[in-house]
């Protein structure tokens, strides 16, 4: 009797094995996507963020390329952000008249978009790790 109960096992387990491999697997259905799926900061970069300094998101390292910015007028204006069009640059506090011409001279170069807080939060804008 037991080695009736061995071979009775053995053969539900090659039964139950078999309509495995023989293809009985659940379909898989999922949505398809009709837009491609882009991250917050990518869809920043695509905008004027990507080919200006924007006030309320750049990080304090992209002011070394203009001059007289880096690093005093680019931490007052990092500190004293957000802004709501460039002109409020010339509002922040304690500003000579020297660094308030050399933001008018930079007006070109700056853009405001909305504060992302994938760029500002975690204090980056100072300092997001990127030595060369």
């Amino acid at each position: 009797m037991q080695r009736f109960g061995r071979w009775f096992s053995l053969g539900c387990l090659l039964v139950v094995l078999s309509l495995g491999w023989m293809g009985w697997v659940m379909p898989v259905t999922a949505a398809e996507s009709t837009e491609p799926i882009v991250n917050v900061v990518d869809e920043k970069l695509g905008s004027a963020y990507g080919q200006k300094i924007d006030l309320n998101n750049t990080n304090i390292a992209a002011f070394i390329e203009y001059r007289g910015l880096y690093p005093t007028l680019a931490r007052k204006i990092i500190q004293y952000a957000p802004y709501q069009s460039v002109e409020d640059v010339l509002n922040i506090p304690g500003l000579s008249e020297r660094q308030k011409e050399i933001l008018q001279a930079n007006f070109d170069n700056f853009t405001v978009t909305e504060v992302e807080t994938a760029l500002v939060e975690g204090g980056d804008r100072y300092n997001n790790g990127l030595y060369k």
